[in-house]
């Protein structure tokens, strides 16, 4: 959440490092949703070319915990998305810059594959 130019959590409309335009934004309360989402959901990898996804099956499962969510700018950087309630970018991919939504440490399987294509991404 830090990584975009704004965020609503905490109600603080709080500046961020800016790495990339947009907000993070709170899940909407009018859609019967449980917030935290607490659980597993689907990834749609939608840049499977980005390394950290190398090997991984498209539609895969992986564990959130968030009540927040990103809206970039530019779409582009979206490397997956994912939906509850409304569609989010759930990880993000530009240059040599990765985040995730999920926890990638608690998604098992998938997660480790994740964790250990960055290692050797920055391992060179």
């Amino acid at each position: 959440q830090a990584m975009f130019e704004r965020s609503d959590e905490f109600d603080s409309r709080a500046a961020g490092l800016g790495l990339f335009t947009g907000s993070v934004v709170r899940f909407p309360d009018d859609q019967g949703l449980k917030i935290p989402q607490i659980g597993w959901n689907q990834i749609e990898i939608v840049q499977p070319e980005c390394p950290i996804f190398h090997g991984v099956e498209n539609c895969s499962y992986v564990y959130f915990v968030h009540s927040f969510y990103p809206q970039p700018e530019d779409d582009s950087i979206a490397a997956c998305r994912t939906t509850y309630g409304v569609e989010f970018a759930s990880a993000i991919w530009r240059d040599n810059v990765y985040a995730t939504q999920f926890h990638p440490e608690k998604s098992q399987k998938i997660g480790l594959m994740i964790l250990d294509n960055f290692v050797n991404l920055a391992r060179g």
